[in-house]
């Protein structure tokens, strides 16, 4: 091979890695929409807590039901390859039951506003997501009510098409008074 042709080889490879590298983060941006966007989804909301009346005695509450949210957020889609946003929302993590021991009904209901920052990895379409913030929860039962506010955090894949997204996330919360309190969920988002 003659040395224009070998120069005419390394040049043409050249302009098509620098191609390759100029289009990565137009690439990457395709599935990540930046703006404010709003949300709702829906999964098992689960509930653990083992507690004791005096007049009812011993209980142990271990169960799920279906729990909903509504959410709305603001993506800065600062940073190529990475989500960085900001979002609220209220969860409604359903109604939960089990029995004391003498067989009397003991009911638990929880909903709460949340605040979550996230981050996030951007593939394109596809990415990943971690977010951490807080709950200000209500807390009604058969006991009594009670309220406050502890962290909340979660961890999640998204699927998104122009302005459509799907998500599936796990969250915890670390709700006082219970045990163990999370919901798996598939939300549908919308960016504007």
């Amino acid at each position: 091979m003659g040395a224009p042709m070998k120069k005419i080889r390394i040049l043409a490879l050249l302009l098509l890695t620098n191609g390759l590298l100029f289009s990565l983060p137009n690439i990457a941006q395709a599935g990540a929409e930046s703006g404010l966007y709003i949300g709702i989804g829906s999964g098992d909301a689960s509930l653990t807590v083992k507690g004791t009346d005096p007049t009812d005695g011993d209980y142990n509450l271990n169960d799920s039901d279906i729990g909903y949210k509504i959410f709305g957020g603001y993506n800065f889609g600062l940073i190529p390859f990475i989500d960085i946003a900001a979002e609220i929302s209220y969860v409604d993590l359903g109604k939960t039951s089990t029995a004391f021991g003498n067989g009397n009904p003991v009911n638990y209901e929880v909903t709460g506003l949340n605040a979550f920052g996230l981050i996030g990895l951007n593939f394109g379409p596809f990415g990943l997501f971690v977010k951490a913030g807080v709950i200000d929860w209500d807390l009604d039962s058969t006991l009594g009510g009670d309220s406050g506010t502890d962290p909340a955090y979660g961890i999640g894949a998204r699927l998104q098409f122009g302005s459509l997204g799907f998500r599936a996330e796990y969250e915890v919360y670390d709700v006082n008074p219970v045990q163990d309190l999370d919901m798996i969920s598939v939300s549908i988002l919308y960016t504007f």
